[in-house]
């Protein structure tokens, strides 16, 4: 899209916008996990020509999914970037997730032969121990719980038990310290969001205020314009790494609000230095139109990818890639809140701008296709 259109839906506004998510903006909840599944299967069962339920169906499942190899460990890399081996078993995750979320009784039943045979057989187990191999194994297991979550209640108590047994002891992998920054930075917030996640779905209080604790510590992190110091130093990639960081924040404030607690409404500071996850989503946002807020944070170009000058924003977050996921599927779930704030206003124009054409967004940091979870029309 060309650079003035999206300065024409995200521009306008001023520069800090902070407004907070009111209590009333959301019906009380309770469900476990990313979303309500219930409720999700019963609202698309409403109307079978909805666009809703179209986007959980517009990818089409293929049979091959089936004979996948199943990976028994994720490696380090040579260079930049993390092992992407897991990307088919990933996408088959988060195709049929949504497929059978929708309905989808072959999907269904494919899913559940999926994730039972790589259960079965110990998949990921023998990831090695280093940081870019568990950031690997960490983008796999997000979408694979919400998958789980979706079918659990057709499976057996034994086959229940079988993939519980396989996903646990991973989950609980990578809550894993190296002593250094990806120990604080999107790292570790995404592996936060999947212990959230998880925690939420079995009980376990512990790891569900993984995520909660998480959260906090990234609005005291953030610095007074909203900009997240160990993400904007990135160099061309700051508003990248900043996006991954919203994408995670917005993965714990959907599980919370399940458990009634309302993530996206909590803020840090004093007065006049109040800082929420609007805040964070503003920065962001901002840095769209007006790069050169960023310039300054990203002139560290602190392991900046690809592209060494750091005046040369990545904006490749902006649109599909070629790998079917889209980095802006986080907002599906924003869009669908109550609007009563300049930052989820323009966080919905975005999405209306930049992904309704594309739709639907499927991404492994929101853990699978956010048009099918969340979309209302």
């Amino acid at each position: 899209m060309a650079r003035n259109q999206l300065i024409a839906v995200v521009g306008g506004f001023s520069l800090l916008l902070a407004g907070a998510v009111s209590a009333a903006a959301q019906a009380p909840q309770s469900y476990r996990g990313l979303f309500d599944v219930a409720a999700r299967k019963a609202f698309l069962a409403q109307d079978s020509a909805s666009d809703a339920r179209k986007a959980c169906l517009a990818i089409e499942a293929d049979p091959a999914w089936g004979h996948l190899e199943v990976i028994k460990g994720l490696s380090s890399t040579q260079g930049y970037g993390t092992d992407r081996s897991g990307a088919a078993y990933a996408w088959a995750t988060m195709v049929l997730s949504g497929r059978a979320l929708a309905g989808d009784r072959n999907a269904e039943s494919s899913l559940k032969a999926l994730l039972l045979k790589w259960a079965d057989a110990g998949a990921f187990a023998q990831t090695e121990q280093v940081h870019d191999a568990y950031y690997a194994l960490k983008r796999l297991l997000l979408p694979t719980v919400v998958a789980f979550s979706i079918i659990r209640d057709d499976l057996t108590a034994d086959e229940s038990k079988r993939v519980e047994a396989w996903i646990d002891p991973l989950v609980r992998r990578i809550d894993q310290t190296f002593d250094g920054d990806v120990d604080l930075n999107n790292h570790r917030y995404l592996a936060d969001s999947v212990l959230m996640t998880w925690g939420s779905m079995i009980g376990d209080e512990a790891l569900y205020r993984k995520g909660m604790d998480r959260f906090h510590t990234i609005l005291s992190d953030s610095r007074g314009d909203g900009s997240l110091p160990l993400e904007t130093r990135r160099g061309s990639r700051s508003l990248w790494y900043m996006r991954q960081s919203l994408s995670s924040m917005t993965v714990m404030g959907e599980v919370a609000a399940g458990h009634g607690d309302d993530l996206l409404r909590e803020t840090v500071g004093d007065t006049g230095d109040r800082r929420s996850f609007t805040t964070i989503l503003s920065f962001w946002m901002n840095g769209l139109t007006n790069p050169i807020m960023v310039n300054a944070y990203a002139a560290e170009n602190y392991i900046p990818g690809p592209e060494e000058d750091f005046m040369k924003t990545d904006f490749g977050f902006l649109q599909n890639r070629g790998n079917g996921r889209h980095y802006l599927a986080f907002l599906e779930a924003l869009a669908v809140r109550q609007p009563d704030s300049y930052a989820l206003r323009r966080s919905a124009a975005l999405l209306a701008r930049e992904g309704s054409d594309e739709r639907p967004l499927i991404d492994e940091f929101i853990g699978g296709n956010a048009t099918c979870f969340w979309s209302r029309s």
